[in-house]
C-alpha cells in the first residue's frame, strides 16, 4: 500500500469539508519559537480570511480539500477556524474584532495545552506524534470565556 500513497507538501493542510465554504477567520498559531519572554508560549503567525484551496483525489478517487498555507510547519503551527467575534465599546455598541485580536484571544484560551519542546530538531527527526497544542477544547461550543488582562487592570 506504501507504493500507492502520495506524499503531499507540508504547506497543504487537510481541512474538513464543513470549513470549505465558510468565511471564517483562519488563525495560525505558532508555538515554541519565542525565546525571550518567559510568559508567552504562543504567537499569532497568521490571521486572515483569504484562502487558497486545492482539491486532490486519492487512489480511490475520493476528494480531499487542502488549504495552502505558505511556510506552514506542523512541528510549530496549529490551525484554527473562528467566526467573526465582537466586543462592546465604550458606548455599549458591538464592534467587530480584527483577526489579530481574535488570534490573541484564541492563543490565551489554548495556552495551557502547549507541549514543551525545544525549537530545534535533528534533520532526520520525523514529525511529532502529538500536535504542538494538545488541548481538550471542544470541537464546537456555544460560549468561551477568555480573561482579558487589560480589562481587569482598568477595573482595579
Amino acid at each position: 500500500m506504501g507504493l500507492l500513497k502520495r506524499k503531499l507538501p507540508t504547506h497543504h493542510v487537510p481541512i474538513h469539508p464543513d470549513n470549505i465554504r465558510k468565511n471564517d477567520w483562519i488563525i495560525l498559531l505558532e508555538a515554541g519559537t519565542i525565546i525571550d519572554v518567559p510568559g508567552e508560549k504562543l504567537r499569532v503567525a497568521l490571521a486572515t480570511r483569504e484562502r487558497k484551496l486545492v482539491k486532490k483525489y486519492n487512489v480511490f478517487l475520493q476528494p480531499q480539500t487542502y488549504l495552502i498555507l505558505e511556510n506552514y510547519d506542523p512541528r510549530i503551527h496549529a490551525l484554527y477556524f473562528c467566526p467573526q467575534l465582537y466586543k462592546y465599546d465604550a458606548n455599549r455598541e458591538l464592534v467587530p474584532l480584527e483577526g489579530e485580536e481574535i488570534g490573541k484571544l484564541l492563543a490565551r484560551s489554548v495556552e495551557k495545552g502547549v507541549s514543551h519542546r525545544v525549537p530545534w530538531y535533528e534533520p532526520h527527526d520525523a514529525l511529532p506524534d502529538q500536535p504542538v497544542i494538545a488541548t481538550s477544547m471542544k470541537a464546537s461550543f456555544d460560549t468561551i470565556v477568555v480573561e482579558d488582562a487589560d480589562a481587569k487592570m482598568a477595573a482595579e
